[in-house]
């Protein structure tokens, strides 16, 4: 109940969507996007990313970022006084979102369009990671996770009361045979509810066979 009642008191300002345009506090829902962190380490972006990546740093599943969205498109960009992310506000997020950039650039891209101060926008994305319950099998596996699609959806909705197949969009590129999970999309209502996905999260992961590379 308290979790509901901060969270409400948060974002409570933000409406949902009329006329189109980046217009701050002005969306229909939101997606938490939860990156497979593995994956990003074995790309080329990752090989040089000490922070999330070095040897020992063992991290699963991390924020990508909180995205308000309109049932079709998203604002992005919206105006600000608060371009600057504070040295305190990022040191509060490496844990869950190991990329000093990253925390940077999801502020200015999205988080200026929640409608809510830049605090109350890290600390929004803060309750929601720990409102997801990861199933025991993704939280540190020390081998390959063979999987697919579907099984990963369903692990999670046996996970997490109230959440639904509709309610989550696996991302993996373009692959049709096997591919590698690059994100988990959680969609949530404008109080932080578990609610359905609009459009935008149409185009999921088609692949038969999805990796999940070990956590190093």
């Amino acid at each position: 109940m308290r979790f509901f009642t901060a969270l409400l008191m948060l974002l409570m300002f933000a409406c949902p969507a009329g006329a189109r345009g980046p217009q701050s506090g002005v969306f229909d829902y939101f997606v938490l996007s939860l990156s497979w962190s593995p994956t990003y380490c074995a790309s080329p972006a990752g090989e040089n990313d000490n922070s999330q990546c070095a040897p020992g740093r063992r991290f699963a599943f991390v924020v990508h970022g909180l995205w308000p969205q309109y049932t079709k498109g998203w604002p992005e960009n919206c105006e600000t006084r608060e371009g600057w992310v504070e040295e305190g506000t990022i040191d509060s997020m490496m844990k869950i979102m190991p990329s000093r950039k990253l925390i940077i650039h999801e502020w200015k891209k999205h988080g200026t369009c929640a409608g809510v101060s830049q605090a109350d926008y890290f600390r929004a994305v803060r309750l929601l990671f720990e409102k997801i319950r990861i199933p025991a099998r993704y939280l540190s596996p020390t081998a390959d996770v063979t999987t697919t699609p579907d099984q990963l959806v369903t692990d999670f909705v046996k996970t997490n009361r109230d959440l639904t197949a509709s309610m989550l969009s696996v991302q993996c590129g373009n692959a049709r045979d096997e591919a590698r999970l690059s994100e988990l999309r959680v969609c949530l209502d404008r109080r932080g509810n578990f609610a359905a996905c609009g459009t935008n999260e149409q185009h999921a992961c088609r692949a038969r066979t999805l990796v999940m590379p070990h956590v190093r």
